[in-house]
């Protein structure tokens, strides 16, 4: 694997995430928008009332990418919500651990100081990641999708 670098998605590259996150969604692989992916949905998650979307590229290849937000409203907007996408050939090659680094130092410069996930399926092999990486399980969403159970996890950055 070459050189990963990891900066601020551009205006560019938002075709060529829109197609691997149509891609994730197709497989049912971690989010819960149903395939096929509509471009208005894809921007409800990726492009409206987004802080940042980061981008990692391997020799100039799209391998991932996170976005951070708001997870709540007003007095609460100080906790984001991230999400994170990496290509399924890239994947098993440090690419969603490096993301997810980066969303933790990144998040404080954005005016964050915990991230959560709402959905984080219980079959997600990513589960044992974020746990080592300092996020805790905060609540449970008992049969979210197709029978499998939904996560909420919390961590401080």
């Amino acid at each position: 694997m070459g050189s990963v670098d990891i900066a601020e998605l551009s205006a560019d590259d938002v075709d060529e995430l829109f197609a691997m996150f149509s891609a994730v969604v197709a497989a049912g692989e971690g989010y819960p928008q149903l395939p096929p992916l509509t471009r208005d949905a894809f921007e409800a998650v990726w492009v409206r009332g987004v802080s940042a979307v980061i981008a990692a590229r391997v020799d100039g290849y799209l391998a991932g990418a996170y976005y951070l937000k708001p997870n709540f409203p007003g007095r609460s907007a100080h906790i984001a919500n991230a999400g994170y996408v990496v290509d399924a050939a890239w994947r098993g090659r440090g690419i969603g651990r490096r993301l997810i680094e980066d969303s933790i130092v990144r998040a404080p410069a954005l005016g964050f100081d915990a991230i959560q996930f709402n959905l984080v399926y219980a079959s997600n092999p990513a589960r044992r990641m974020y746990e080592a990486l300092g996020w805790r399980e905060i609540g449970r969403i008992p049969h979210a999708a197709d029978g499998d159970d939904a996560i909420i996890y919390w961590r401080a950055v």
